[in-house]
């Protein structure tokens, strides 16, 4: 299964919309995860004419209702244990799953982080249009799951 991840894209205020490239970046995915900061519905509505789309409420997102987006998903995906959040200190049991989980996907720092830690892959993919908090060509993610592995990448727009 492959998995574009996507945080932090701060539309309409940053950039109008997603720079070109997070669609040829995220060619023949099964999935997107957007990791909060949302900003705009539209994002989402975008990114699912690629993929169907999952997302983490950000600090700074206010939607109204949808389906989409929570606080945090638990995903059973390729046998493997996937949370998505905005904020990484997030990692505490819940009622759903009491264990960590293999994998870890957030954002909120506007940095890239591909690392493992007590069995744990923590995966932030940046921000397409707002890296390191300066405005400009960012980054996204890919994250590939086969047969109980899992390996992300960071691709530069």
């Amino acid at each position: 299964m492959r998995i574009g991840l996507i945080t932090d894209t701060h539309i309409p205020t940053i950039e109008k919309e997603l720079p070109a490239g997070v669609k040829a970046a995220f060619q023949g995915v099964d999935l997107i995860l957007h990791a909060g900061d949302i900003y705009t519905i539209s994002v989402l509505d975008e990114l699912e004419k690629i993929a169907p789309v999952l997302a983490a409420l950000g600090d700074d997102d206010y939607p109204g209702p949808d389906d989409r987006i929570k606080p945090k998903h638990v995903l059973k995906l390729e046998g493997q244990t996937l949370w998505l959040t905005h904020i990484r200190y997030t990692l505490l049991p819940t009622p759903e799953n009491n264990n960590k989980p293999d994998i870890f996907v957030f954002g909120h720092a506007h940095r890239t982080v591909v690392e493992s830690s007590d069995g744990v892959l923590y995966v932030n993919s940046g921000s397409p249009t707002f890296l390191s908090y300066q405005r400009g060509p960012g980054t996204v993610g890919l994250l590939e799951l086969n047969s109980g592995k899992a390996e992300a990448r960071i691709i530069h727009l």
